[in-house]
């Protein structure tokens, strides 16, 4: 049974049946498309995607690409990962989309491979800048970046105001009183990074206020759980004895406070923590984490609005929208002003 053998059933040509199958019902008749739906159904016929896709020149696929994961890594341990995936694959299905997942250690990686399945449009998360202009030059589908700093070339990005984070992060706690605040995070690097943002506007902060930052306050770790247990244990240790830390995520956090326990520290005590991002795992803390709120639903579904606005208008979009950020305030973070 194939396409010509359903249009002679139904005395309509193989357009027609073509255009039932792939939903263009304002073409069709309510009567044929009835008739049509009948054969289909009673001969159980089922269309070769493949040769759909190759047909209508869409796949109805959306590649997510997750870098900077080792081999034998797993995207859903970030917690971060997966409320963005879950986010973009609802955003993607309304849209009656599939939604293919593909890690790497780096974006360009996946160039051959997404070619190779025809997948319709492409979202990166957090592309390095020095890896996006080889990548928008053998690119030839729609694609949108995320959390992605390449400033001088023209590309769609969708990302949060990283430098409002780490400073509202800083303010926050020498509004409480903190004047000897650490900061851990990955390696900021010397180009302009979600981290290396969020370093400046925690940097930045602490100068107004006159607070000196030497390289003894800041931590070093991987976000990861395991390494944010490992850096409490350090920061508990520590000679310059901290009296709060800036962390630049929530999964690091909760495992700061982890480590801080074990070590005998209270948080917020002895230590107060606060992190980034506003997951939920934020709420089932002890005590509950103190954290700079990124809107992920916001971020995703507008992503998902761009790279669908270029698929169907068939036009490049270019431009960088930068969220808001705000401090969401919780138990993690002790008041020690003088007179509190």
């Amino acid at each position: 049974m194939n396409l010509k053998d359903i249009a002679q059933l139904a005395g309509v040509s193989s357009v027609t049946v073509s255009n039932v199958i792939n939903g263009k019902y304002n073409k069709v008749s309510k009567a044929t498309i009835e008739k049509v739906q009948k054969i289909i159904e009673e001969n159980d016929y089922h269309p070769n995607a493949t040769a759909r896709s190759l047909a209508l020149k869409e796949s109805k696929i959306i590649g997510v690409v997750i870098p900077n994961l080792a081999e034998d890594d797993v995207f859903s341990s970030s917690p971060y990962n997966s409320q963005m995936l879950g986010y973009l694959e609802r955003y993607i299905r309304k849209q009656g989309y599939y939604l293919m997942t593909r890690s790497v250690s780096q974006c360009k990686e996946v160039i051959p491979v997404f070619t190779t399945w025809n997948v319709d449009g492409i979202l990166f998360f957090g592309a390095w800048e020095d890896e996006v202009a080889g990548i928008q030059d053998k690119l030839k589908i729609p694609a949108v970046y995320i959390d992605t700093y390449a400033e001088d070339i023209p590309i769609a990005n969708v990302g949060i105001d990283d430098y409002k984070g780490g400073y509202l992060a800083a303010r926050y706690l020498i509004g409480k009183g903190h004047t000897r605040i650490a900061l851990a995070g990955p390696a900021r690097g010397f180009t302009p990074s979600v981290i290396s943002e969020r370093y400046r506007g925690y940097q930045d902060a602490c100068e107004e206020k006159g607070i000196e930052i030497t390289q003894d306050y800041i931590f070093e770790a991987q976000t990861e759980y395991e390494s944010g247990v490992e850096t409490g244990k350090k920061i508990a240790f520590s000679p310059i004895k901290c009296t709060a830390v800036v962390c630049m995520s929530d999964i690091l956090a909760l495992g700061i406070m982890e480590g801080l326990r074990l070590c005998g520290v209270n948080v917020p005590g002895d230590i107060s923590v606060v992190g980034f991002d506003n997951l939920p795992e934020c709420q089932y803390s002890n005590p509950q984490l103190t954290t700079v709120s990124q809107n992920l639903e916001q971020k995703a579904e507008l992503a998902g609005e761009y790279l669908f606005a270029m698929i169907r208008e068939k036009e490049k979009k270019v431009g960088s929208q930068r969220l808001d950020v705000e401090i969401v305030e919780r138990h993690s973070v002790k008041n020690i002003s003088k007179g509190d």
